[in-house]
């Protein structure tokens, strides 16, 4: 493979827009404000070192010693006559069913941003804001609409090049999101009553703490720790292909992490004092964002221009995680086939729109389909493939291949990870990532698979 990042910043900031997505938004203030403020977040953040940044190494460390993408990277470094190269198969299709619905939640942002900033959400209350958020879910030809729009961005970014479109456009859309993140925390904070809500998300609760159990707690801080990078699925390795040896892979990984936990918490900065300023009760999920945050800004002093920031803000996080993925399914399919990317990629978009289409369609047309119970969606299925299986097995078989004698082995990737000035990955490491890791991983994929079944 011959495409490589122009600067290291590029790297960092495109593999950081693959990790930091809508989940830093709408789930991590919420479960941190819910489990004791402050005191989770250290507790998340331990995760994110112990759990996140070793798996997160094996994937750069997989795509920049083969310097291919996960469709050939196993063959290049896999010992001969072994089967690791069959996991390529399933890291395309995960890529591909993430987003099969990713799209269209992007899209959800593209539509609120148009809508809060032509003025569509001014003088309703929260009932009325629910009432446009229901009637775009039951109206499958806006949906597709802004679905198909994703669609066309992604590719079309990637269809530039590496370094023209995927690098300099998830650089410049990077670089906008934390500014406007600054921006809008600045003034949630500035909002009257907006200590109460600093203080109930950044004030250690040990009570609030208490409330739950300790396993509760733990795999709550774990799960986000674990799914907020999106690791597992070799959504990064290829931007380990990407980037050069000068550069140890451990120091870039932090930096990674730093962004995407940056991002998380200043969401909390954005949302927490602005709820408590206006008396509402922060939410989790879809109806944080779609409902409870536009209804604030109606109630704010130039409410337009601040929900139209947040919207822009969103889309750029969305659009930076389609871009990445698709630059990953891209680069994978044009090296399976053998065909030049150019070539994959009109191709591959038209089928990623048609895979979109189950998702967005279950809101509406196939509505009465529930595959995980009553409540349930089509989103929810194919979020439940990723999330509690492609993720963390994939997570166990990059372990594995990197820790074991019979993949790639330790020696090799030890090797991989610490080339290049920087942080150094300590020997002692070898150890926890062989036996215990692995076991970290094992207890998310089952309490996963209790918390969806045990309801």
């Amino acid at each position: 493979m011959h495409n490589t990042f122009s600067t290291r910043l590029g790297f960092i900031l495109v593999s950081a827009g693959c990790a930091i997505g809508l989940g830093n938004v709408w789930r991590f203030p919420f479960i941190t404000g819910r489990y004791g403020g402050a005191s989770f977040v250290l507790i998340y953040l331990l995760f994110l070192i112990i759990l996140g940044l070793p798996i997160m190494l094996t994937e750069f460390a997989v795509g920049r010693g083969s310097q291919h993408s996960p469709a050939r990277a196993f063959d290049t470094l896999e010992p001969k006559g072994t089967k690791w190269h069959l996991y390529k198969y399933i890291s395309i299709a995960g890529n591909i069913l993430l987003m099969m619905y990713y799209t269209t939640i992007a899209g959800w942002m593209l539509y609120y941003l148009y809508k809060t900033a032509a003025g569509g959400f001014a003088g309703l209350d929260a009932g009325g804001i629910g009432k446009a958020f229901g009637a775009m879910l039951a109206d499958p030809v806006t949906m597709c609409g802004y679905m198909v729009l994703v669609v066309l961005i992604g590719s079309g970014v990637c269809y530039l090049g590496v370094n023209r479109g995927v690098e300099r456009i998830t650089k410049a859309m990077m670089i906008c999101l934390l500014l406007l993140m600054i921006v809008l925390a600045i003034n949630s904070c500035l909002l009257p009553n907006a200590g109460e809500g600093l203080s109930y998300y950044l004030l250690p609760d040990f009570e609030r703490m208490t409330e739950y159990s300790l396993n509760e707690v733990i795999f709550a801080a774990m799960g986000q720790a674990f799914f907020t990078l999106s690791i597992g699925q070799g959504s990064l390795a290829i931007f380990g292909s990407y980037i050069g040896k000068e550069k140890s892979l451990t120091g870039e990984a932090i930096w990674i992490i730093v962004l995407d936990t940056f991002v998380a918490i200043m969401s909390g900065f954005i949302i927490f004092p602005a709820c408590s300023s206006f008396g509402v009760s922060p939410d989790s999920g879809p109806n944080l964002i779609f409902v409870t945050l536009p209804n604030i800004f109606n109630a704010m002093p130039g409410g337009q221009f601040w929900g139209a920031l947040f919207f822009l803000f969103m889309a750029f996080a969305a659009l930076s995680t389609v871009i990445a993925v698709f630059e990953n399914i891209f680069a994978s399919l044009s090296e399976l086939i053998g065909s030049p990317r150019n070539t994959v990629i009109p191709r591959a978009m038209l089928l990623i729109a048609v895979l979109s289409l189950p998702c967005l369609l279950g809101f509406n047309v196939l509505k009465d389909i529930t595959p995980l119970g009553p409540g349930t969606g089509i989103l929810d299925l194919e979020d439940f493939i990723i999330s509690n299986n492609v993720l963390p097995l994939g997570s166990l078989v990059f372990l594995f291949f990197c820790t074991s004698r019979y993949g790639w082995g330790w020696k090799s990737f030890f090797n991989e990870v610490n080339t290049g000035s920087g942080l150094k990955l300590p020997r002692w490491v070898r150890f926890y990532m062989t036996y215990i890791l692995p076991l970290i991983v094992l207890y998310i994929f089952v309490n996963g698979y209790y918390a969806i079944f045990s309801k």
